[in-house]
This record gives structure tokens, sequence and C-alpha cells, in this order.
């Protein structure tokens, strides 16, 4: 699985500074856990996957990182999984293919279609694992996105963060960077734009060069 700029994006933009107790649901090659904890102290983050090869992927992510001791890995399906505690934030970036002709590689189809974890059953179950005050950070395409802020508003969540990503100034939004919260709050807005005169804007840098090589 190539990391992808959602996954970039999503693990730079997401705000858990203060979380202590962090879930990481579909780590897939263990990229968002990894950024989650480059960018915190002390938080214990849980990383689940369904998929075995992700898992072997991300655990040797894991153990060549200084960042070992505080990354617990789970194989098996959200859904189901009997966690022992609740967190404070959730970080997920979900399969968002609800149609078409899916890919012939099983651990690609099983990352990118929501057959295997339809976003309403994932919203009820992050409503259920988050503690009273904590929040979960997604990130979908504009129209995945739009609908599943919808059926999460009528799960009970409340709309705290909403970034509209642009590949280009001219070009319409394409990705969504949302916040989910228990409590209610007024919902901060933005807009990000990734390319501006044929490189990345300075705002793309600015949140995403800490986890870039060459930026």
């Amino acid at each position: 699985m190539p990391i992808s700029t959602d996954g970039v994006l999503l693990g730079a933009w997401a705000n858990f500074i203060s979380s202590e107790s962090i879930l990481d649901i579909g780590t897939g090659t263990g990229l968002l856990s990894l950024m989650t904890a480059q960018r915190s102290e002390s938080a214990q983050i849980t990383s689940i996957d369904i998929e075995p090869h992700a898992i072997e992927a991300a655990q040797h992510n894991f153990e060549q990182s200084p960042w070992n001791d505080r990354l617990k890995l789970v194989e098996g399906d959200v859904l189901e999984h009997n966690f022992q505690t609740i967190f404070q934030h959730i970080i997920c970036n979900p399969p968002y293919f609800t149609s078409g002709e899916q890919t012939k590689v099983h651990q690609r189809a099983i990352a990118r279609h929501t057959n295997t974890l339809d976003h309403r059953s994932l919203i009820q179950k992050c409503y259920t694992l988050l503690t009273d005050d904590g929040k979960a950070s997604f990130v979908l395409p504009i129209t995945e996105g739009e609908a599943f802020i919808q059926i999460a508003l009528g799960e009970g969540f409340y709309l705290s963060r909403y970034t509209k990503v642009k590949p280009t100034e001219r070009k319409p939004c394409h990705r969504l960077l949302f916040e989910l919260s228990k409590t209610p709050s007024d919902t901060q807005t933005s807009e990000l734009v990734i390319h501006q005169n044929g490189a990345y804007s300075e705002a793309f840098i600015e949140l995403t060069q800490d986890f870039y090589l060459k930026m």
C-alpha cells in the first residue's frame, strides 16, 4: 500500500495534541499511528487492522520507529473487537468506494471498499469508543465525506472542524478533512490548496513538512 497524500494530510491536520489515548482504525502500514506518535510526547496509540499483511507491515514499521513503546497493534475487525478502554481521539482514513469494480488485489480492496466497513457502522462504533469529550478525525472524498458527516450528525455527533482540500486554486474541492465531537461546538471551517504556481503551496508545506524527507 503506497503512502497517500490523504493519509499525510490527515495525520498532520488532526488535533490530538492533548489526547493521551488514541485509536487508529484501519492502520494499514501504520502511517497515521507513526505520525501521531511523532506529534505527541506521551500518547498511547492503539492501531487496528483486519488485514494480516497490513498488520505485518505495520509491525515492522513500528519496530523500526523510536516510538515503539507507545504503539500497540491489534489484528481484528474494529466492529467486533472487545477494546478494554475508550479513547480521547480516533483517527481514520476510511474506505470509501461504495460501488464499481473492485481491485483484484485483496488487501487493496479491503482498504478502499466499504463492504468490509460501512460508514454508518463505523460511525456508531466510534461513538461508543470515544470519551465524552473525545473527538474523531477523518479524510474522505468530497461526496462521500459530506454523506458521512450527515450520517454522523444523525448518530449524535457534532461537526467541530471542517477543511476543504483543493488540488489547485482553479480546481474544485476533492477531499474533506473533518473532525467530529460528542459535545456541541462551533464548526471551524477552512480551505487548503495543495499546489500553487506549479509547486506545493506554502500552506501545504507548513502543514506537512515535518513528515517528508524532501520538502
